[in-house]
């Protein structure tokens, strides 16, 4: 008799066990499906993040604009329109129009425009790039914080310096060239744009 109860408990201590393995297994397969569709989602809400930033980023507002088509060249030709694309920033962008790129020589800037001229470009175009949102606002209030100038630094680690021209903000440029503001915040999912009506230069050497 005793030998027959040792052997039913023997029994349900193994159906009991098993049952625990499964109750277990199920938990950790649960547990395992539940992290997946959390990577999942996770994953699907980082690529709409993504999409809804680069359909509303600096470059998309500028290819928005009839006349900005060669800022928008250049900014493709010289490696730099993918940054402007796709990276959260915030960065703003002091814009030249057709009109200011017109002022630069034809063959100068067919010559920057070249495949070997790269990083000559994007050197220039970075000039125009402060990685900062700075809105006319912001800079409006600079300037008269620190009287009559506000110097600032652009990516590519040189300093321009903005100034009221009466309503309107003015850049000068490391060469002493001049630069006015004629279109302002235009806003973007990683900044904000400025319409320029001339190309600002660095320091020539």
């Amino acid at each position: 008799m005793k030998i027959k109860n040792l052997f039913i408990i023997c029994v349900f201590s193994v159906l009991i066990f098993t049952a625990c393995e499964d109750t277990k297994k199920k938990e950790q397969e649960k547990a395992q499906a539940e992290q997946a569709e959390m990577k999942r989602e996770a994953a699907l809400r980082a690529d709409e993040e993504q999409k809804e930033l680069e359909d509303n980023s600096i470059v998309a507002r500028t290819m928005e604009s009839d006349s900005l088509n060669t800022l928008v060249d250049a900014l493709e030709r010289g490696d730099l329109a993918e940054t402007l694309r796709t990276e959260k920033g915030p960065f703003t962008v002091f814009a030249p129009t057709n009109s200011a790129f017109s002022e630069i020589s034809q063959e100068e800037l067919d010559t920057l425009m070249m495949n070997e001229n790269q990083d000559k470009l994007a050197d220039l175009l970075k000039y125009h790039v402060v990685e900062d949102e700075i809105t006319s606002d912001e800079l409006s209030q600079q300037i008269q914080s620190n009287n009559g100038e506000y110097t600032f630094s652009t990516m590519a680690g040189e300093d321009i310096t903005a100034m009221m021209s009466g309503d309107n903000i003015v850049l000068r440029d490391a060469n002493g060239n001049i630069a006015t503001v004629t279109q302002a915040d235009v806003d973007a999912s990683n900044g904000v744009v400025h319409f320029i009506d001339a190309v600002i230069m660095k320091k020539k050497s």
